[in-house]
């Protein structure tokens, strides 16, 4: 069950904000430590037909077919209208939808009643049998989803609230049955996280003072574990692993074998797709990473579901770059223009890396084209921004000494301040 977890976190803000996403990190980690310990075990299904629908269901969602999967669910929700799982794995699609494009906020009343009713027919079941292992399972993982598009959304008394409350829940669950493979997924999140963070940002050490202390390389192999040989859980295991490899290991070989593995299982995932192009460009792979970002830009104009102005804005950047490394400058700077564009519709207040970064290259082609006045321009507008892994100096430099074409440049990764 829990393989519906796909986390999708905003595409990057601004270094201001940095500590703020990270604070968010932690909260959803700690909420995903919690309720993953949701899987989709027979046990906590009804009988065979519903665990056959909950199976065709996560691979529906997974794959994007959320209508599909969406039709799959009711059928569980038919068979079994007083049982909270069927009601929680239509609530999953709604939550697949918000993942894509966590700006928009049309759907979270109708997924939050959804997670109501779930807890509401957990409680009805836990009165009459309070060790009911599906009702503790179902009622966790609702509070927790809950708790983490809170999170999502800034309201951070309310997430935390909402993790107190389901440890307990989650904790009684584990002592039942201590042995499930698919645990690995929930610990390994919580183990890492609750070991990360607090070295890298002190100051939300007195948030963990009801918490367990972590352990980084404990997570990492039970993520590893969940990822190889959980049941239930193995692809959101292999999802999860994947970003972690990405922002905050910087381990790229290994997540690309992740990343290719899960684009190729899920071709219709835009989540997995991109992540398979930022892994290629990581790595140094331009020419996959081209053919894996341009067909994004059609499939936006084309209004397909889930390419946000999230998802086009970065496919155009690095689009960009793969023409400004073949030394298509002109091309590159029409593309290089609707980054910049998609971003005065996304950031509002802040300055973003994709900004920062986009404006710098032009000021380079302009510079390799000839018009050095116009290159200037760019780069005192980049000298005027907030400072993105070294782009000030970088700016200053070539206001100095103009950019020559062949000349090495360091490649700046514009996503990393978050996922």
């Amino acid at each position: 069950m829990k393989d519906l977890f796909v986390m999708n976190w905003n595409d990057m803000q601004n270094n201001s904000k940095k500590m703020i996403n990270t604070g968010r990190r932690f909260v959803a980690g700690v909420l995903l430590a919690i309720l993953l310990h949701v899987s989709a075990h027979a046990q906590w299904l009804p009988d065979w037909r519903t665990e056959e629908y909950v199976q065709t269901g996560i691979g529906q969602v997974y794959n994007f077919e959320l209508d599909s999967a969406r039709a799959t669910f009711q059928n569980v929700v038919d068979l079994y209208p007083e049982h909270p799982g069927g009601h929680f794995f239509v609530a999953m699609v709604d939550w697949m939808s918000i993942l894509v494009n966590m700006e928009d906020s049309s759907l979270d009343d109708r997924f939050f009643d959804q997670l109501e009713k779930v807890i509401d027919l957990s409680d009805d079941i836990l009165k009459e049998r309070s060790h009911d292992i599906s009702a503790l399972f179902f009622k966790g993982g609702a509070i927790g989803f809950r708790g983490r598009l809170r999170a999502h959304r800034g309201a951070w008394v309310r997430a935390a609230n909402d993790g107190r409350r389901a440890l307990p829940i989650v904790r009684r669950a584990q002592q039942l049955v201590p042995d499930n493979a698919d645990i690995y997924l929930g610990m390994g999140i919580y183990n890492y996280y609750a070991a990360v963070i607090p070295e890298k940002f002190p100051w939300v050490k007195p948030f963990l003072i009801f918490f367990p202390k972590g352990d980084k390389d404990e997570g990492l192999d039970q993520l590893r574990i969940a990822s190889k040989g959980a049941r239930y859980a193995g692809i959101e295991a292999s999802y999860f692993l994947m970003q972690i490899l990405y922002f905050n290991e910087r381990n790229y070989r290994e997540g690309y074998e992740l990343a290719y593995m899960l684009h190729n299982r899920f071709p219709n995932n835009p989540l997995f797709l991109r992540y398979y192009g930022r892994f290629n460009v990581a790595l140094g792979r331009w020419e996959e990473a081209y053919n894996t970002f341009l067909p994004i830009l059609d499939r936006y104009e084309q209004g397909q579901k889930g390419y946000s102005l999230a998802a086009v804005r970065e496919a155009e950047y690095y689009v960009a770059q793969y023409l400004f490394i073949n030394k298509e400058f002109e091309e590159a700077l029409n593309h290089y223009a609707a980054v910049l564009d998609y971003s005065e519709q996304i950031d509002s207040d802040i300055q973003s890396g994709f900004v920062i970064l986009a404006t710098l290259r032009k000021g380079m082609i302009f510079d390799v084209l000839g018009e050095r006045e116009k290159a200037l321009e760019y780069y005192r507008s980049v000298s005027s921004m907030d400072d993105y892994q070294g782009s000030r100096n970088l700016a200053q430099r070539y206001m100095e000494t103009p950019y020559a074409s062949g000349s090495v440049v360091r490649e700046i990764n514009p996503n990393l301040l978050t996922p």
